[in-house]
């Protein structure tokens, strides 16, 4: 089982209604655009956390859904649950509020739930950029949390008093906070502390496949808590949520990322914005964990998504979820291999693994083929070794020659890793066939056990010695 990892300083949770600014302010303190943010109320689902900063005062920050009164069973009931729980994890509260809309009987409501977590609170005054929005401030008070901090957390402005309110809420923690760099090279001298304080950095995994496939309820398993949000409804996910565990004395950064549809079928603004989320994930990976159903296997979109993958150079694996509801018969899992193969030849030999999200089976397998892959797609091969190889394939299955010339493949090295990138120097290097090109990237998995990776292969041409003399009409 994964463990999740502590927190780092103390804890903030912003709360309150949906459409108040929760996310827009969540993605000023941690300084980046990474909470989806939209006019529509509601875009946020899972609580998401993050590093923020606001002074010299640093915090982990938490993003929650709008409070909403529903009945436990329904989506919003199960989402206001995960807002409960990151307050009832958190040292203080942001309580935001929209002072262009004013005080509402859900806000009274909810200013109820969080006074009654016995939490320091802070009043929050989103939204309070340019005049008129005194009615609004005025009308705070009347919640009995306090002063209200005037903010635009789209604008930035308002946050020199929100971190003094965070200061007046948490003094224990700004008295311990260490004073701000006063120069550049200050800052500059703090960065090789960090890195020396995390010598192995975590493997980035991001858990990918189509909606419904189980990806929450799997990293809900993988950490042995409901940290994301799951349910029946399809969809769920819209975030893509990292969760910080450690595996066996490793650590990893683990990506709960939205399902992904075909293109044709997504019209909706906010499943643009999800899928858009979950391909920068993919990107961020270094290891991309991609659910298929396990009773119904490599569907079209199963395959784009894994042709996606490795065409952004990432390490796969399959996980087959659901292998509980699958006839399990013997040898299923090696024809899933064998057909793993067949649709995806470029990733010849990836690894397969059959899991259950809902009864935990295989996890463990899950995650040592994620090492296994890791540690593969970051090999390096010398250069010897890889001529000595290149002159066997030569050997045995010469260039064809083409408009009547033959093909000189001079030498190979590997200049990168991270997949593995080879350079192969040679005479017209665009004349080279594709067959010919696949053979060779072929011949480099099997010789060098490179299962499951990409491969990338460049042809370059080498330096004719003699082309400035034929150019200047010597001799």
């Amino acid at each position: 089982m994964l463990k999740p990892v502590a927190p780092m300083g103390f804890i903030i949770a912003i709360v309150g209604r949906p459409n108040v600014g929760k996310s827009t302010l969540f993605n000023r303190l941690v300084g980046k655009r990474v909470a989806l943010v939209h006019d529509l109320p509601g875009v946020t689902r899972d609580r998401r956390e993050g590093a923020g900063r606001l002074g010299n005062l640093d915090f982990t920050v938490i993003d929650t859904a709008g409070f909403e009164e529903a009945s436990t069973a329904s989506l919003a009931g199960r989402m206001r649950a995960q807002t409960q729980e990151a307050i009832a994890s958190a040292d203080a509260v942001l309580f935001l509020i929209d002072v262009r809309a004013g005080v509402t009987p859900t806000d009274r409501a909810f200013a109820d739930v969080v006074r009654k977590a016995g939490k320091p609170v802070v009043l929050v005054a989103n939204k309070s950029e340019g005049r008129g929005q005194a009615a609004g401030v005025y009308e705070a008070y009347a919640l009995g949390l306090g002063e209200p901090v005037e903010i635009s957390a789209e604008h930035g402005e308002g946050l020199a008093d929100l971190f003094e309110a965070l200061r007046d809420a948490l003094p224990e923690f700004a008295a311990a906070a260490q004073p701000p760099a006063g120069t550049e090279e200050a800052a500059e001298q703090e960065l090789p502390a960090r890195e020396d304080a995390a010598p192995h950095r975590p493997i980035r995994v991001a858990v990918v496949g189509r909606p419904n496939a189980g990806k929450s309820t799997l990293v809900n398993r993988l950490i042995g808590a409901e940290r994301l949000l799951t349910g029946p409804e399809a969809g769920i996910t819209r975030d893509a949520i990292a969760v910080e565990a450690v595996w066996e004395g490793r650590d990893f950064l683990v990506f709960d990322t939205a399902g992904l549809r075909r293109r044709s079928k997504i019209a909706d603004t906010i499943e643009k914005l999800s899928v858009s989320d979950a391909l920068e994930a993919i990107r961020f990976a270094e290891v991309v964990v991609l659910l298929m159903d396990a009773t119904a296997p490599f569907e079209e979109q199963d395959l784009r998504i894994a042709d996606l993958v490795e065409r952004e150079g990432r390490a796969l694996v399959i996980g087959m979820n659901k292998w509980d509801l699958s006839a399990g018969e013997p040898g299923a899992i090696t024809r899933l291999r064998a057909e793993a193969d067949h649709w995806l030849p470029q990733l010849k030999g990836l690894p397969v693994v059959a899991v259950s999200g809902l009864t935990r089976f295989g996890l463990d397998r899950l995650m040592r083929a994620v090492v296994e892959i890791h540690a593969i797609w970051n090999r390096r091969i010398a250069t010897n070794p890889l001529n000595r190889w290149l002159t066997g394939a030569i050997g045995a299955h010469p260039p064809p020659a083409v408009a009547g010339r033959r093909l000189k493949l001079n030498y190979i090295t590997q200049p990168k890793a991270r997949p593995p990138s080879f350079v192969l120097f040679c005479t017209r290097a665009d004349a080279v066939p594709d067959a010919y090109r696949r053979y060779l990237v072929n011949g480099l998995r099997e010789a060098f056990d490179l299962p499951g990776t990409p491969i990338r292969l460049t042809l370059r041409e080498k330096a004719n010695p003699y082309a400035k003399r034929a150019r200047a009409g010597r001799p």
